[in-house]
């Protein structure tokens, strides 16, 4: 008999079952984690959603193998508000039997990825654990698990983002290749197989960080971004998922003078276009993705008076600004991101081209720079296009010319028209009258002299004469020129279905 004001046995049975699911009622399991440096997933939640915003879902669900118990049966889910949006949240956690995935937990995340898309919510994904539970292999056979599948087909509809706060391998490591965003700390692990399968497949006894270290994804393209620990991972995460909801309060201008000298007078010499980023966006506002991977392009989040749009911009400190593979698929899929989720596109020009000789045709450039340029003429959010200098050849007709039909094409002073780097027109246009030189000095100096013609001739004002370029501004009005054209550009209309795929590299 229950005493007055105090539960009936049914209710107190699901209040203690509830509390059981806390860190105040695993004291032992929290100080686990905490010696290896990590939070728990209950306190991830309690960083990353909004106070008092979340509802779990399954937090009752127990292992199927008989005996064996396990809060939450390693997997918390539900609903929150993170910075006032509503999004769907996946956790696996580590203390529970490593963080695996089970028979029940693969039916408790199949729900709630069915969940994201029926009500179109974004998807943060907690990945860490070794993959499958050994000991639900002996569990009777319920059908192949829906997970990936169904996860598979939130591309495109909602934003999701992946975080491994250490060790994610086989069903983990496949859940945070397909997100959109994948974080990652300095010191984890990525592995599409553990150290037991991998011993038994290949005879080789290897830890988690010698299969997959985090230096070698980021290095692959496979990370976005790094983050030191649990607590930059979910602050890069609220980052970039702001993004993809309403805009945000104008931000602060920067300082538009430095634009006016950042393109060195010699077009030799290099700059960081990442300087130029700076000064054309609201201050504070940029993301850079995929830093460490195809250099030779910058990709970027940022805001525009409040809006976001993303950057997609060659990089002269590398390669000179040329296209490479890795430089064209890590466009190529940006743009995929942007276009997906209607967020407009900036491209800054600054290239040679696309990569040329026997060493980049072996990585497969064909395919892939056509893979850019397809991904940007098939897209259909607004772009606008800024020539910094160089503009020649296909690597030109990819970022953002004339045919792809930007909504504004400007170009700066320094800008440098050409179907080809114009030294090497030269040595085309004027092959003759240059073999016949027999003193390579007297040679070099009609070369110098036949390029500098050919540069008066492709020079900025002269090709928006052939109105090539919609216009020619001075550097320090590129914000303003890129603000008044993003007021001509309507929002994007609600969508109830998915505009597109995104591939995931």
């Amino acid at each position: 008999m229950s005493l007055p004001n105090s539960p009936r046995p049914d209710l107190q049975v699901v209040l203690d079952a509830q509390r059981a699911l806390l860190d105040a009622a695993r004291p032992e399991a929290v100080a686990r984690q905490h010696a290896r440096g990590r939070l728990t997933v209950r306190e991830v939640i309690a960083t990353l959603a909004d106070a008092d915003s979340f509802v779990e879902y399954g937090g009752l669900a127990r292992p199927a193998v008989r005996d064996m118990t396990g809060p939450a049966d390693g997997l918390v889910m539900g609903t929150a508000q993170v910075q006032g949006r509503a999004v769907d949240l996946v956790l696996y956690d580590y203390t529970v039997h490593g963080g695996t995935q089970s028979a029940i937990n693969h039916i408790k995340i199949a729900r709630m990825f069915e969940h994201a898309m029926r009500h179109r919510l974004p998807v943060i994904c907690w990945l860490e654990g070794g993959g499958a539970r050994t000991q639900d292999m002996l569990v009777p056979a319920r059908g192949a698990s829906a997970t990936f599948v169904v996860f598979a087909r939130l591309s495109g509809r909602v934003p999701t983002i992946g975080i491994v706060p250490s060790r994610a391998f086989a069903g983990h490591a496949n859940l945070a290749g397909m997100c959109d965003l994948l974080i990652a700390a300095r010191d984890s692990a990525i592995g599409m197989a553990g150290p037991p399968l991998v011993e038994a497949a290949m005879g080789i006894r290897l830890t988690p960080e010698e299969i997959g270290p985090v230096d070698a994804h980021v290095q692959s393209g496979v990370v976005d971004l790094l983050a030191d620990d649990d607590a930059h991972a979910i602050e890069l995460a609220k980052r970039y998922l702001a993004y993809f909801g309403p805009a945000a309060p104008p931000g602060e201008a920067p300082d538009p003078e430095p634009l006016r000298q950042l393109v060195p007078e010699n077009p030799r010499r290099a700059y960081d276009v990442k300087k130029v980023i700076a000064h054309i966006a609201d201050l504070d506002s940029v993301l850079e993705l995929k830093p460490s991977y195809g250099k030779s392009v910058v990709t970027s989040l940022v805001r525009f008076a409040g809006r976001a749009v993303g950057i997609v911009a060659n990089q002269p400190m590398h390669l000179g600004g040329a296209i490479d593979s890795a430089a064209s698929v890590k466009a190529a899929r940006f743009v995929q991101i942007c276009d997906a989720y209607d967020i407009p596109l900036l491209l800054l020009c600054d290239t040679p081209g696309l990569m040329v000789g026997p060493e980049a045709e072996k990585t497969g450039l064909v395919r892939h720079s056509g893979r850019l340029l397809s991904a940007i003429a098939n897209a259909t959010t607004p772009m606008m296009t800024v020539v910094l200098r160089k503009a020649y050849g296909l690597g030109y007709y990819v970022m953002g010319s004339q045919p792809l039909e930007p909504a504004v094409l400007l170009a700066w002073p320094s800008a440098e028209y050409g179907g080809m780097g114009l030294g090497g027109a030269v040595n085309i246009l004027h092959k003759a009258e240059l073999a016949a030189f027999t003193d390579p000095a007297a040679r070099a100096k009609r070369h110098a002299e036949l390029t500098d013609e050919l540069k008066r001739e492709h020079a900025a004002v002269e090709a928006a004469g052939k109105f090539i370029y919609d216009n020619v501004i001075d550097p320090a009005d590129t914000r303003e020129m890129l603000l008044r054209t993003l007021r001509t550009l309507a929002p994007a209309a609600a969508r109830s279905e998915r505009k597109r795929v995104i591939e995931p590299f």
